[in-house]
């Protein structure tokens, strides 16, 4: 038998201040996707739900609810950054909606490590801060938030 790869996130000791993450791939977001997740999440808000009423409004249609845009974004990261590697989401600041998503639009993330620290409470994890950003197809700036999440570091190495 060959070596075996398991797929991962990065363990704390593995993270660069300063390194731009590219996520792949981009996520082509529909109206089913908006509809079920507006229903799921028990958001009636009727500029994702009704059609003749958004019509009526600013941008004269529905709307992609900015939850769901800030889950894929967040969501991208994931193979990339945290799987199998994460211990906990501490919390989210900054988070921003500039520009509205659209059906059909494409969503495209990346992810900026801002701090790495290793953890005053908890031995062999670490705290990394990162900026996420969620673009469209045009480059626009969809979502963007800074997210605090405690990281496992890599097995038998001392975080402290």
């Amino acid at each position: 038998m060959g070596k075996v790869i398991e797929q991962r996130g990065l363990y704390f000791d593995e993270f660069e201040v300063g390194a731009l993450y590219k996520h792949a791939p981009g996520r082509t977001v529909t109206e089913a996707d908006n509809v079920l997740f507006t229903t799921l999440t028990m958001n009636t808000q009727s500029l994702h739900l009704d059609a003749a009423w958004s019509g009526r409004q600013e941008f004269g249609e529905r709307l992609v609810n900015s939850m769901m845009t800030l889950s894929i974004v967040v969501g991208a990261s994931v193979a990339q950054l945290t799987q199998g590697t994460i211990v906990a989401n501490l919390g989210f600041e900054e988070v921003a909606f500039p520009h509205p998503m659209h059906h059909g639009d494409t969503l495209y993330s990346e992810s900026e490590i801002l701090d790495a620290r290793p953890s005053k409470s908890r031995p062999g994890q670490g705290i990394i801060r990162v900026r996420h950003v969620g673009r469209n197809q045009d480059g626009t700036v969809v979502a963007t938030c800074v997210r605090s999440v405690l990281m496992q570091g890599a097995p038998g190495k001392d975080q402290s």
